[in-house]
């Protein structure tokens, strides 16, 4: 149990960070209904399951991958490049509303399900901070603390569970104010979102640089 409680934690940790995935369900919720912003964040659990199961099985050649010399440039410009991709295409299209009085109440779909969840998907996967955060939790909590296999899965369903309770009360509530916003709100909450992915990117390119610097 204890374990589980320490999964949840990390969990709380990851799901109070603002970052790209806040932005990306947040829009998605608002524009497209609870279901959309369900399914971005899908693609981004099904990315860190994967992650987890990566780094847990195979440690010791991912560090070796890791060591490398240009392994993080090459994941910061991969994920530079995505969240800037995602943040212009945000900027330079408007969502689609309907023009009915009670459009609020309703929910349009303009992206497919499958688009969306690789969206989720590509946002956290090409994101260096997720890599090397799981291998630093697999290898602290894991190996420093020589968990066995059923003690590794307590800890990672705390912490994945955290992340996809929370992901979805994001998607929820990003519905849920859908009701009091006006189509210029809608706008400005996909510009906001834009500019915010654009930044990260530009962030995490200039920490790459930094770094290898």
């Amino acid at each position: 149990m204890n374990l589980v409680f320490e999964g949840v934690k990390i969990g709380m940790i990851l799901a109070l960070m603002i970052g790209p995935i806040f932005f990306a369900i947040v829009q998605a919720g608002v524009e497209e209904g609870f279901r959309a912003g369900a399914t971005v964040g899908l693609g981004i659990w099904v990315s860190d399951f994967l992650f987890i199961a990566a780094v847990y099985w195979g440690l010791s050649y991912i560090s070796q991958v890791v060591e490398g010399p240009n392994f993080a440039l090459y994941l910061g410009i991969g994920g530079s490049i995505t969240l800037a991709i995602f943040g212009l295409g945000a900027l330079l299209t408007a969502p689609k509303v309907n023009q009915l009085p009670d459009w609020s109440k309703e929910t349009l779909r303009t992206s497919s399900y499958p688009g969306l969840w690789l969206k989720g998907f590509l946002i956290n996967t090409v994101n260096p901070f997720t890599f090397f955060f799981w291998i630093g939790v697999a290898t602290t909590v894991v190996v420093d603390g020589d968990l066995q296999p059923i003690e590794a899965r307590y800890f990672f369903g705390g912490v994945l569970g955290t992340i996809v309770t929370t992901d979805l009360l994001k998607a929820l509530m990003a519905k849920r104010i859908r009701r009091w916003l006006r189509p210029k709100h809608l706008m400005w909450i996909r510009r906001i979102s834009g500019v915010a992915l654009i930044v990260f990117a530009v962030v995490l390119l200039g920490r790459v640089f930094w770094m290898l610097g």
